[in-house]
């Protein structure tokens, strides 16, 4: 007996709009790049000058104030929420601060986008991105703890914005894939397993544990509303999943549709490539793109490894999300968006160090 919530395949058309695009389209323009002004550095340094004494926490837009660059960054948050998806800025001189003060820099940009939200079970609204020698295959690591290569997948939040630091030695090459395009591609080769992913898969929540939550959840990687594709997707944390007893078996199906998600994220044809230099702000909507990283070879000496801060945005005006990501999948914001992370009783933490 067919499943009542899959739509029928032959329901399914691709989508239109500025959120279905091909990596090699874009991979010659440069559109989606940005470069601070020397005027804009001085006024980010300006800024940053103002709240050197501060904790990082305490630390609002008011209080990190970037009178001719606001506007700009507020373009890119449209552009990032509604357009296209993503941007990356370059030309920050990361080498100038120490992680405290790129900390704070990085922060009080962030503050002109959305509001933090934690990225994990320690409460951590301000993310370290480095190997600390864990094992990817543990169930209760996290993939950006490793120097492993990591599939594409979408985070918890809005946006994820990530500040290289420092680069590796070899690899880590970062991939952003449009999942409209994976979407539409799928609905022309395989209908029947686009529609397979409209309905929920199971995945561990890592640990990581809301109040009066089950360590599983099932969500539907593909949904559309308002007339946009809306993906969430983590095939990690399904597979990590299956090792509970209490979670449903993924089917031979799923299986399938999951592995024709993978291989049209990993085409050329479909993504795009870009690498990290140190002083790069990487802003991504995870609602439209899912995020990927080639395995890293780093350097021998601890202070040259590779380094990023991350952060974990929730954004009051953006795009509509079907009501399981502030219901089962996660919690809210006062403004009504995903909330990330929240374990009871764990404070929010701005950590400046990957250790703790």
């Amino acid at each position: 007996m067919p499943d009542s919530h899959i739509p029928s395949p032959q329901a399914l058309t691709p989508i239109s709009g500025q959120q279905a695009w091909y990596g090699p389209d874009l991979a010659g323009r440069s559109d989606w790049v940005y470069t601070f002004t020397p005027a804009e550095i001085a006024e980010i340094e300006s800024a940053l000058a103002a709240v050197q004494s501060r904790e990082i926490l305490e630390i609002s837009a008011s209080d990190f104030p970037l009178p001719t660059l606001a506007p700009r960054l507020s373009a890119i948050r449209r552009e990032t929420l509604h357009g296209r998806g993503f941007f990356l800025l370059r030309g920050l001189p990361i080498e100038r601060y120490d992680t405290p003060d790129a900390a704070r820099i990085f922060w009080g940009l962030g503050t002109h986008w959305g509001e933090a939200v934690s990225q994990n079970g320690k409460g951590h609204v301000l993310g370290h991105v480095k190997d600390l020698g864990l094992d990817y295959n543990d169930p209760l690591a996290r993939g950006y703890q490793t120097s492993a290569r990591l599939p594409y997948h979408t985070d918890s939040s809005d946006l994820v914005c990530l500040l290289c630091l420092k680069k590796s030695r070899s690899g880590g090459l970062s991939s952003l894939v449009s999942t409209t395009t994976v979407y539409n591609e799928m609905v022309r080769r395989r209908p029947d397993l686009a529609a397979v992913l409209t309905r929920p898969l199971y995945r561990t929540r890592w640990g990581e544990v809301p109040e009066g939550r089950k360590p599983y959840y099932g969500t539907a990687p593909f949904t559309i509303v308002d007339g946009r594709l809306i993906c969430t997707y983590v095939r990690s944390a399904v597979r990590k999943a299956q090792l509970m007893e209490v979670v449903p078996r993924v089917t031979d199906e799923q299986a399938e549709a999951m592995d024709l998600f993978d291989e049209l994220a990993n085409d050329p044809a479909l993504h795009l490539d870009m690498t990290f230099e140190p002083g790069d702000i990487q802003v991504v909507n995870n609602h439209f793109i899912a995020h990927s990283r080639t395995a890293y070879v780093d350097f021998e000496e601890p202070e040259k490894r590779r380094h990023l801060l991350r952060l974990w945005l929730a954004c009051a005006d953006g795009p509509a999300l079907p009501e399981a990501f502030t219901g089962e999948h996660q919690g809210m914001t006062s403004s009504g968006r995903p909330d990330g992370i929240r374990v009871p009783g764990v404070p929010l933490v701005a950590p400046l160090r990957a250790e703790d």
